[in-house]
């Protein structure tokens, strides 16, 4: 058994905290050479080469050895009997999830609006879905049907047209609960590409993959890299970071539910954070405890281990409202409120991208089927981005039909400005309307 961990610990009261959370937080999401030097070559590839690149790097990448593209798309029939194939609990499971999700993100569906001033003049706003959409679905070890669930279900309740599914499957392996979660959702197409190639497929088209309007889904270096160079060219949800969670405590609770929670965020990879603020020393080094007590029954502890140990942090603050303001500094991804009595401390949370209320809400549930989306801004975004979620598929299109009375009496308005920043023409042109 290897040694207990020591997570740092903190005081808000200590001179330099401020420096200290700074570094604390800081990530360096910037990507290495290496791995720029790859993505450019493979998508500059893609683009002129189409289906064949797209081939060329996939038996490459994932050890598969394939004729043509159509070996790589799979039919609805296998997406069924994946779905078939379930046992009746994990049938179950995943399909009261994509019912939760589907009845959260039917509520946030955009209306086409419109009104009428007095001359006759109608402005308003037309909403409408994309046309085709692309999905990106890690495969082999990291393969979460979850992910599917959170992108394709939004998607499909804003009305857009056409979903693609990409997923590698290394080796040939095929993860069942990702091909049925597809199933339910209602996926069109399935490929099995994954990387760069799969991006570059989705972004620019080939012969045989259209070219969609956004990407949206997780990856690895090489993915991010990739949406990161085509946006522009199509739509991408967001470059994510490594996953967070900020647990405020009011010293209530259960340490050993407050330690599994922070295992649960901290157990995705080494660099993931897990950030406990509390008002009591106590249960500060209850929860110390409850770490060490349960830490080495967990499976994937060496990742939980490092994690804690280089981005993780047990926080002393001298009071919830002080707590609050150092949460939305940090704007977190997740953010729970482990408070005896949490509604209220709501309203202090300006910055985060889902808020947990009360000891029963915890993060887990979220990921997976409360109905809210998973996909949630990191890194600090959430002062600025919003979780995914329908109005991330729909776009807004400015209706503007004038009368000729309104023309008219707003001409001058127009001319005035237009002269006045040197561009005659757009002055010309709507005193035509007077």
């Amino acid at each position: 058994m290897s040694a207990p961990i020591a997570v740092r610990r903190m005081d808000s009261r200590e001179t330099g905290f401020s420096v200290a959370l700074d570094a604390l937080l800081a990530f360096d999401n910037g990507t290495d050479a290496s791995v720029n030097a790859a993505v450019s070559e493979v998508l500059a590839a893609v683009r002129t080469r189409g289906d064949a690149a797209v081939v060329e790097y996939t038996n490459r990448f994932d050890q598969l050895d394939v004729a043509d593209i159509a070996a790589l798309e799979l039919p609805r029939a296998v997406l069924q009997a994946a779905l078939d194939g379930l046992s009746a609990e994990r049938r179950v499971a995943l399909e009261t999830a994509a019912e939760r999700v589907r009845s959260y993100h039917a509520r946030q569906i955009l209306e086409s609006w419109h009104y009428t001033e007095a001359n006759g003049t109608r402005l308003g706003q037309k909403v409408t879905p994309l046309d085709r959409v692309g999905l990106y679905v890690p495969g082999g070890k990291a393969s979460y049907p979850s992910s599917v669930l959170m992108n394709a279900i939004p998607a499909k309740v804003a009305g857009v047209a056409e979903l693609i599914m990409v997923t590698p499957t290394p080796r040939g392996e095929r993860n069942p609960l990702v091909l049925a979660a597809a199933a339910i959702t209602g996926v069109d197409r399935v490929f099995t590409i994954g990387g760069a190639q799969a991006v570059g497929a989705l972004a620019y088209g080939t012969q045989s993959i259209p070219q969609v309007d956004k990407i949206v889904g997780p990856g690895n270096a090489y993915v991010a890299e990739a949406k990161r160079r085509v946006f522009g060219t199509v739509g991408i949800d967001m470059i994510a970071g490594p996953s967070e969670v900020l647990i405020i405590s009011d010293g209530t609770g259960n340490p050993d539910w407050v330690a599994m929670d922070l295992f649960a965020q901290a157990e995705h990879d080494e660099v993931a954070q897990s950030i406990l603020l509390c008002t009591s020393e106590s249960f500060i080094a209850a929860v110390e405890a409850s770490i060490a007590k349960l830490l080495p029954e967990m499976p994937r502890r060496d990742i939980i281990a490092a994690s804690l140990k280089n981005r993780g942090a047990l926080i002393k603050v001298v009071d919830l409202a002080e707590a609050c303001e150092i949460a939305n500094r940090i704007a977190p991804e997740h953010l729970e409120l482990a408070i005896e009595h949490a509604e209220p401390w709501i309203e202090k949370i300006r910055h985060a991208g889902a808020i947990f209320v009360g000891h029963s809400s915890v993060e887990a549930l979220g990921d997976y089927c409360a109905g809210p989306n998973h996909v949630l801004p990191t890194m600090r975004s959430a002062r600025f981005s919003s979780p995914l979620g329908v109005y991330d598929f729909q776009k807004r299109t400015s209706i503007i039909h004038m009368s000729s009375a309104g023309a008219a009496a707003l001409a001058p308005v127009a001319a005035t400005l237009a002269y006045g920043e040197g561009l005659q023409a757009h002055a010309r042109s709507a005193e035509y309307r007077k």
